[in-house]
């Protein structure tokens, strides 16, 4: 089948690779329709992720029709089109019983932190991923839902991670009625964030970029306030001045480890690596909430140790919240808000490629070129 591989930093390319077989009587193999590269993506793909293996296949955004399963999975059958939530998840441990299938204990049982997640590294379990014709979907009586009859593939495949995530990310934000909700980053899940802010009460929603392409984007879609960082001035005072000085109520990240606007976070957490990214996001995130506000932080950072400015998050009263998304307990609800019409994910899709042109896809979405917010893969099996 092909698939996407990796060669090393900033080398990824389609090469055929044996089909996945079924390896547990609870897998399922699913022909891939639709997968996405992901912001997070690009972190492995600048070697920036611990243990990722040259000859791996990233893809943790996918859907697809299931083919095959093991002799003990029920829930879904041969046939059944479905969203593959990017966790990989037992369903039995302590964790996954109280909804946090991002931390699943059994899937990636080598980890502390975090549970396993389609090809994004062994740091991640080691499973890979969706940019290939077909994947095998370890415990496929809990993650893979089935897709609901009329709903675009377009906006199911973005129910595998921006949008949940985007979604979490407010819901952490902990937001009332008429806060002020401040994002960091326009990126895809960002712009999602900005949008969903809304269905918690938001009175009013802020953006910060420097993609002045993704801040007219968001400006529309969520719809929101947004700013150039780069034209401001300190971002944080002037959050301050726009909010008569008290900060916003509630602030997300969701840019992580790869942060720009800050000369030393850039070279002691993206050039040297003596810190687990760059974090300036967090750092204006922290500074630019109000006292006894909210960050929520779903950009990604690395597992080692951040600069961050904790003194003030104390002396500020603040709450930090935190995690990877828990995609399947979401599904349901925003299933019904795509359904609904209150969101429209597919609206953020702005390449389509053949899974051939992979390279050509990390690429343009590293590069920021052709205006580019969210590329999907699609198969050589699929029509286009």
């Amino acid at each position: 089948m092909l698939a996407m591989e990796y060669r090393g930093p900033k080398r990824v390319r389609a090469v055929q690779k044996p089909m996945p077989e079924i390896k547990h009587p609870e897998d399922a193999i699913v022909r891939v329709t639709r997968s996405c590269i992901c912001g997070s993506d690009l972190h492995l793909y600048n070697g920036n992720v611990p243990d990722t293996r040259v000859g791996s296949t990233f893809g943790h955004e996918f859907v697809g029709e299931v083919v095959e399963i093991g002799s003990d999975v029920t829930n879904i059958k041969v046939g059944d089109n479905v969203i593959v939530p990017f966790n990989v998840a037992c369903g039995r441990c302590y964790f996954c019983k109280q909804g946090m299938f991002g931390n699943c204990h059994q899937s990636n049982s080598m980890a502390t932190a975090v549970g396993a997640i389609f090809g994004y590294s062994h740091t991640a379990g080691g499973f890979d991923g969706g940019q290939a014709e077909y994947a095998r979907v370890p415990y496929a009586n809990v993650g893979p839902t089935v897709i609901p009859p009329g709903m675009d593939l377009d906006d199911a495949v973005l129910l595998t991670d921006v949008v949940p995530t985007g979604y979490q990310a407010a819901e952490m934000a902990g937001i009332q009625k008429g806060d002020t909700v401040l994002v960091f980053g326009a990126g895809p899940v960002g712009i999602m964030a900005a949008r969903c802010a809304w269905l918690f009460g938001a009175g009013r929603v802020i953006v910060l970029d420097k993609e002045d392409y993704r801040l007219e984007f968001v400006r529309n879609y969520a719809p929101c306030e947004a700013y150039n960082f780069e034209e401001i001035g300190d971002p944080v005072l002037f959050i301050k001045k726009i909010t008569d000085w008290l900060g916003a109520d509630c602030v997300i990240d969701a840019v992580g480890a790869e942060a720009a606007g800050n000369a030393l976070q850039t070279i002691t957490g993206r050039k040297t690596l003596l810190q687990a990214g760059s974090a300036t996001a967090l750092h204006w995130a922290i500074n630019a909430v109000k006292k006894g506000g909210v960050v929520s932080i779903v950009g990604v950072y690395g597992p080692t140790d951040n600069l961050v400015p904790i003194g003030n998050a104390m002396n500020k009263g603040l709450t930090i919240r935190g995690n990877q998304t828990s995609v399947k307990r979401l599904l349901p609800r925003l299933i019904d808000h795509v359904q609904s019409g209150r969101l429209n994910p597919k609206a953020i899709i702005t390449h389509r490629l053949p899974m051939e042109e992979v390279a050509d896809g990390y690429r343009l979405f590293s590069a920021k070129l052709d205006n580019c917010i969210k590329p999907i893969l699609l198969p050589p099996t699929v029509t286009r």
